[in-house]
């Protein structure tokens, strides 16, 4: 089959992007395969043998029907060719994007991205990352600006002015905090196709960041932590007995989607004795928050789900069935508690509540 017909990793660039370091991460476990029932690539997967790898199954549509011959709207808006990427068939969703300190893919419809990932050390979260001598001395917030993705067709863009007044704050999917490493990471983390919609006073300013707070901390006990951020649009019941998605939308025009949930799903490897360092403890959870204001003292054990519940919800396949099978809930390797860090106390004061609906 020609290499023009693959569908580019946009489609399944969990797997393709960041499964790799997670692969290196649990390479050494020496897992017996047992059979199971189709289901979509995962990022991690295990051969023959038992060791994890990076699936190969991934999706390989041939763009030979006829039907297609003038444009393929169904596919993503690159493929994956051997010698690399190109755009001969742009689809709609989603852009795969690949940056500095994260990877994520921005949906065109709801102009926010569809998921984000990203790989935190202790090393990668410390200024001095990139060594001494190297010129760069790591990123500061205070230099970042918002800015609106030009890498991202203009008419698919979210803009500026979509969050003027919105009501909402400008949510960082991939935190600034967890992009130190140079001023150019930390900048790409203010692109607009890395913002969502959130919640300001009592979500994205407190609740929501005491969770990335927490994800960071993984790293004094954990060797690797991978963060995977997923925006939800999730039902509720109706007062007719049915079930209903309703979610706001803002802009000018009305475009960008504001998600009714926010997912965070981990995974962290330590080894698992001093005497055995090569075979590593994997440890992974998933947490659901609602895009709204939640009590400082609500237990963030209260938000635990399954990687299965998000996965369905948002329709990624992230873990393979065995590594699920083989790794332990975080919750019961390291405690689940947020810790609370007030520094906007003026941010009480009800004139002024909404006073970042533009940040």
């Amino acid at each position: 089959m020609s290499s023009a017909s693959f569908i580019h990793a946009a489609c399944f660039a969990v797997g393709a992007v960041v499964g790799g370091g997670v692969a290196t991460v649990v390479s050494s476990r020496k897992l017996q395969s047992t059979p199971t029932r189709p289901q979509p690539p995962a990022v991690v997967d295990l051969d023959r043998k038992g060791d994890a790898q990076i699936s190969t199954a991934v999706a390989t549509i041939p763009t030979t029907s006829a039907v297609l011959r003038h444009g393929n709207p169904g596919g993503c808006s690159r493929r994956l060719t051997v010698g690399g990427l190109d755009d001969d068939h742009a689809g709609p969703i989603p852009d795969l994007l690949v940056r500095k300190a994260y990877t994520a893919a921005y949906d065109r419809r709801l102009r926010h991205p569809a998921w984000t990932a990203e790989h935190l050390t202790r090393a990668s979260l410390s200024k001095s990352a990139t060594g001494p001598g190297s010129g760069d001395e790591g990123g500061d917030r205070a230099k970042s600006t918002f800015t609106e993705d030009a890498s991202l067709p203009d008419m698919f863009r979210a803009k500026l002015q979509d969050y003027f007044r919105s009501g909402y704050d400008r949510g960082h999917m991939v935190p600034a905090a967890d992009a130190k490493t140079s001023q150019a990471a930390m900048d790409e983390t203010f692109l607009l196709s890395n913002i969502a919609p959130q919640v300001g006073v009592g979500f994205n300013r407190h609740y929501w960041a005491y969770v990335e707070d927490w994800c960071r901390r993984l790293t004094t006990s954990f060797s690797d932590v991978y963060v995977f951020t997923v925006p939800l649009y999730l039902p509720h019941k109706g007062p007719d007995g049915k079930w209903h998605v309703n979610y706001e939308v803002i802009g000018s025009p009305p475009n960008i989607g504001v998600p009714t949930h926010f997912a965070k799903v981990v995974l962290a490897s330590r080894p698992s004795s001093p005497s055995t360092p090569d075979i590593p403890e994997i440890s992974t959870g998933a947490f659901v928050l609602p895009n709204a204001i939640i009590p400082d003292d609500a237990p963030l054990e209260g938000f635990v789900t399954s990687v299965d519940t998000v996965e369905r919800a948002a329709g990624l396949v992230l873990f393979s069935d065995d590594l699920k099978t083989a790794s332990k809930h975080i919750c019961k390797t390291t405690k689940c508690d947020v810790i609370v860090r007030r520094f906007d106390e003026a941010q009480k004061r009800p004139e002024i509540r909404r006073a970042g609906s533009s940040r």
